[in-house]
Formats: structure tokens, C-alpha cells, sequence
């Protein structure tokens, strides 16, 4: 788990807990090492090599953002099975518009208000799950302007999102601000990134994949706030199984070329 408050890994309790789940779900022993995304802004992703998957959480403010950014990089280029979550999802779209679509120095607006290709932005108005309209902009409180609570999502038909769910649409649990800014949604289609899951108008981008990844899913929304012991949650049980299979890929590899 590549994060910027590793130093306090109670921080992502709840993550741990859900990747725990997933390990019950899937019966498999799950071993988190956590990684300062400050770490590989200074030393690059060498420290990535063992990893048999990788997650990058949420989080504010810009420190460590270019880390998170390098790790993204380094999971899509090398297969790792990656999982990203709302930041997680936003540094994974600013790492494809870079180094895939050719955006340069496409960031979030969140981090750099000058970016050329502002590809995550501040979106000023949504329809919230009871019809209600929100509005915010830059000035607003940052709390109490947070795209809140329980939204439904559909995901789109041949998606690894939709089989992984099993349904056409969900509802998960949502804390952020910045959106994927659909004025790049044309030209990051285009480069072959895909959107997995939509806000029931259509307006929001909640999920994204890369179809030639054995598993890449990064999302807007928090699946880990809806994780039990019970039930788990459908992608933590697959990331998980994702990284037995790469684990598993890797020891045959390694016993073949002895």
C-alpha cells in the first residue's frame, strides 16, 4: 500500500481491515507492507519489485502526489495487479493522460491550478442519489462541499468492474472533491483507457480499467467503508485473488528458468 500517512497506518484501518476480508473471501493470508509515497519521489520504484499487488489509497494536499504518480507508473508498465482508490483513481488517470495519451504535464487542478491539461478538476455542481442539486467552487468550505454518502453507480457492460460485482449498478460511499474532468474523456477513450462505472446521469466518471492490464481498477468511490467480514467486498476479494495470481505466476517463472 504506497500512502502518505504510512507513519500512522491506523489511517488506513479501514482498508487493512477490508483487505483482511478479502483475504478470508478469497483464502489467502494477506501481507500489507506499507510504502511512503515521499520515498519513491526520492529513491524511485525499485522498492516496488517484491510487490505482488499494489494499492494507493486516498489522501489530500499535494505531498507525495508524485510518488503515488510513480507507483501508477510502475504497476501499468510491469502488470502488477493494481487497485486505486478515489486519490488512487485520480493519480492513475494523471499517470495515462501523461505517459499514455501524451497529455504533458497533465495533472489535478487540486495540485497544480496551471497544468495545461487539467484532467482531475473541481466540478461545480452534481445531482446527489434524492434528486437534490449540490453546488461548490473553489472557495467553498472544504468539508462541507465534499461529494458525500451512498451514490449509485453503473458500470458498463463487459467491464472487470461488472464481474466483479455481478450487477449493472451499485451503491457505494463517496468523500472527495475533485472529479475526473470529462472534457478528456474523449482523447483518454481514445488511448485505450476505459470507463468502467458512471454516476446514473452519465455526468460523472466513478471507475476506470486499462483492457491490456491483467487487473487494473481504480475508483472514485470508497468500496472499503462497505466491507464486512461477512460479506466482503467484491473488489477486494478480486484484487486479492489478482494477487495470488501474479504471486503465483512469479514462482513459476522463477522455477522455470532454474
Amino acid at each position: 500500500m504506497v500512502g502518505k500517512y504510512v507513519h500512522l497506518t491506523e489511517a488506513y484501518k479501514s482498508l487493512s481491515e477490508a483487505l483482511a476480508h478479502g483475504g478470508i473471501h478469497s483464502r489467502n493470508r494477506v501481507h500489507i507492507i506499507y510504502v511512503d509515497s515521499e520515498r519513491i519521489e526520492r529513491e524511485g520504484p525499485r522498492c516496488l519489485s517484491g510487490m505482488d499487488a499494489i494499492l494507493v489509497p486516498g489522501g489530500f494536499g499535494e505531498r507525495g502526489v508524485e510518488g503515488k504518480i510513480a507507483t501508477v507508473h510502475y504497476a501499468r508498465e510491469n502488470k502488477v495487479p493494481y487497485l486505486g482508490i478515489c486519490l488512487g483513481m485520480q493519480v492513475a488517470v494523471i499517470e495515462y493522460a501523461r505517459n499514455v495519451a501524451g497529455l504533458e504535464r497533465a495533472h489535478s487542478s487540486e495540485f497544480d491550478a496551471d497544468t495545461p491539461h487539467p484532467v482531475i478538476a473541481l466540478i461545480t455542481e452534481w445531482q446527489n442519489r434524492d434528486g437534490r442539486i449540490e453546488v461548490r467552487n473553489e472557495h467553498s468550505d472544504l468539508g462541507g462541499t465534499m461529494r458525500l454518502g451512498g451514490q449509485e453507480c453503473r458500470l458498463g457492460s463487459g467491464s472487470l468492474a461488472h464481474r466483479l460485482y455481478g450487477k449493472d449498478v451499485i451503491l457505494e460511499r463517496h468523500r472527495h472533491r475533485y472529479e475526473f474532468n470529462n472534457r478528456y474523456l474523449e482523447t483518454l477513450e481514445q488511448a485505450g483507457l476505459r470507463v468502467a462505472g458512471r454516476s446514473m446521469d452519465g455526468n460523472l466518471v466513478e471507475m476506470v480499467e486499462i483492457d491490456d492490464h491483467p487487473w487494473f481498477v481504480a475508483c472514485q468511490f470508497h468500496p472499503e467503508f462497505t466491507s464486512t467480514p461477512r460479506d466482503g467486498h467484491p473488489l477486494f476479494i478480486g484484487f486479492v485473488r489478482a494477487a495470488r495470481t501474479y504471486h503465483e505466476s512469479k514462482q513459476t517463472a522463477k522455477a522455470e528458468s532454474v
